[in-house]
C-alpha cells in the first residue's frame, strides 16, 4: 500500500445502500441526470476559451458553473461559516483542505473557492479529461513514487506563492462522512514553506449514504444513486482559518487542521442521525455492493 493511497474501511454495501425518504421517479431522475451531464461536457467545451479570461472572471465562472452542476444532479446547496477569501494578509495563496466523501466534493469546494486542485498523476492520461486537467492548472502527485513527492510538494508551494487558491482533500481516500482518515503531512509543509494560510472546510451530505462514492462503486451507480434520491443537501462549513507560522512543523499543522474538520463533522453526523426521517416504503435503490475497501482518491 502507497502512502499516497491509504484505504477506508467504507464500502457500498455498508455506507450507501439505500435513502430512507421518498425518491424522484425513473423519468425525473433522468432528466436530472441528462441534464447534470450535458451541463458537465459543457463546461469542459468551454474550458479553453475561458482559460484566456483574467483570474477575476475565471473564478466567478467556474463558481456559476459547478453550482450550476450540483444543483441539476438535484442536490441543494448549504454553506456556514465566512465567505471565500484569497488571504488574510499572509503572503501567497490559501491552501484549503477538506474531507472527502464523493465526486461531488469537487464541485462542491469550486463553489466557494475554485482553484488548483491536487489529483493523481493518472488523470493526466486519461482521454480529453487530462488535457482537461492540464488546461485547469490541476497540480499532479505520482501516489507510487515517494521519491517524486518533495517535487509535488514544490509544486504546491510555488502555487501558493503565486497566489493561487490549491485544493487538496488530504486524507487520501474517500470516507463515507460518519468517519475520517488521518490527514496526509506533506501538503501542509508546502503551505509553511509558501507562508501560506490554511483554510479547513468540512463537507457532509443529508442523507449521507446516496452521495457516499466509495470502495469499487462504480461511477455510474454513483450518479444514479444521486439524481435517484430525494431531498439530498450538501452541505459546506467554512472552519477558522489557520493562520500562516501559527505552527511551527506540518505534523501539527496537519493535526490542527484535521481536527477541525473532524469536530465539525462529529457533530454534523450527530445531527443528522437525530434528525434522520423513520424508513419509508419509498426508498430508493440500492447501489451495487462493492466487497473493497475505499481507493477512491484525489491526494
Amino acid at each position: 500500500m502507497s502512502a499516497w493511497l491509504p484505504t477506508a474501511p467504507c464500502t457500498p454495501q455498508l455506507c450507501a445502500p439505500r435513502s430512507d425518504g421518498l425518491c424522484r421517479g425513473p423519468f425525473a431522475a433522468s432528466a436530472r441526470l441528462l441534464a447534470g451531464v450535458a451541463a458537465v461536457v459543457l463546461g469542459i467545451l468551454l474550458i479553453p476559451l475561458v482559460a484566456l479570461f483574467d483570474a477575476g472572471l475565471r473564478d466567478r465562472l467556474t463558481q456559476g458553473w459547478t453550482r450550476t452542476v450540483i444543483r441539476l444532479f438535484g442536490l441543494r446547496i448549504r454553506v456556514e461559516g465566512p465567505g471565500p477569501e484569497l488571504s488574510s494578509g499572509a503572503p501567497g495563496g490559501v491552501l484549503v483542505v477538506a474531507n472527502h466523501i464523493s465526486w461531488l466534493d469537487i464541485p462542491l469546494i469550486a463553489t466557494l473557492y475554485p482553484g488548483r486542485l491536487l489529483a493523481k498523476s493518472d488523470i493526466r492520461r486519461w482521454p480529453v479529461l487530462g488535457m482537461v486537467a492540464e488546461l485547469g492548472g490541476t497540480l499532479f502527485v505520482e501516489r507510487e513514487r515517494l521519491r517524486a513527492l518533495p517535487g509535488t510538494v514544490r509544486d504546491i508551494q510555488g502555487a501558493l506563492r503565486a497566489g493561487s487558491r490549491v485544493i487538496v482533500f488530504p486524507e487520501g481516500s474517500t470516507w463515507c462522512g460518519r468517519d475520517q482518515g488521518r490527514f496526509t503531512n506533506a501538503v501542509f509543509q508546502a503551505a509553511l514553506d509558501a507562508g501560506a494560510d490554511v483554510r479547513p472546510v468540512r463537507i457532509g451530505y443529508r442523507p449521507l449514504g446516496p452521495a457516499a462514492f466509495v470502495g469499487d462503486d462504480p461511477l455510474a451507480v454513483s450518479l444514479w444513486r444521486t439524481v435517484v434520491a430525494g431531498g439530498l443537501t450538501a452541505e459546506i462549513e467554512v472552519l477558522p482559518l489557520i493562520p500562516a507560522g501559527s505552527h511551527p512543523d506540518r505534523r501539527s499543522l496537519a493535526r490542527a487542521a484535521q481536527g477541525a474538520v473532524a469536530g465539525a463533522t462529529h457533530t454534523a453526523v450527530a445531527s443528522d442521525s437525530a434528525n434522520r426521517p423513520a424508513s419509508s416504503v419509498h426508498q430508493c435503490a440500492n447501489s451495487i455492493p462493492a466487497p473493497a475497501s475505499s481507493e477512491r482518491t484525489v491526494v
